[in-house]
């Protein structure tokens, strides 16, 4: 399996080159949520930072964990699990914020974070061994899902970070849970 050259900065950040071969769009970062595996396409990311300094926001959906200073740049941080449904996990020293850059609808890219409980490697899954996303049974909402990736015997969920993260979604829930008067 090769390995995508992903560049460390100080401080830790680790960003992915900006130019891509049409090898590359096979690549995927796979991360954990508590026991499972999940990967999001490796063009779609932009750095790896370690979990911290985070501003919460009040009025927020849950999920949103607050913003981060990013180069001047204020970047939204979703956590993933709680975007799932689940309890959010404990933040440990393999907790990282994956920032991905996301199609915002108007021909531009935003930038979000996304908390992860660890990294795991940039693999390369050849679209031979990903499998449609499941239509029952998933643990998600089957639109989050691009496919079903197969490393070593065993699914990896592929993650479509622009329905997972989506920018009208997330400032719709954030609209709802204002109307309703709940704070994250």
């Amino acid at each position: 399996m090769e390995t995508n050259q992903l560049t460390t900065h100080a401080g830790g950040a680790v960003t992915a080159p900006a130019t891509a071969t049409l090898a590359e769009q096979q690549q995927y970062l796979t991360f954990t949520l508590g026991d499972e595996m999940f990967a999001i396409g490796i063009l779609a990311i932009r750095e790896i930072i370690e979990y911290g300094h985070l501003t919460e926001v009040p009025m927020t959906p849950p999920f949103i964990r607050g913003v981060i200073n990013l180069r001047g740049a204020v970047v939204p941080v979703i956590d993933m699990a709680v975007r799932f449904g689940r309890p959010a996990g404990e933040v440990t020293k393999r907790t990282c914020v994956v920032i991905i850059e996301i199609d915002n609808g108007n021909g531009g890219a935003n930038q979000m974070g996304i908390v992860v409980d660890a990294v795991s490697e940039v693999l390369e899954i050849p679209p031979s061994d990903i499998e449609p996303p499941p239509q029952f049974g998933a643990r998600i909402r089957t639109d989050f899902i691009s496919g079903m990736g197969k490393v070593d015997g065993k699914f990896v969920v592929m993650l479509d970070v622009n329905k997972v993260l989506s920018i009208e979604e997330i400032a719709v829930v954030a609209a709802m849970n204002q109307a309703d008067g709940r704070t994250a």
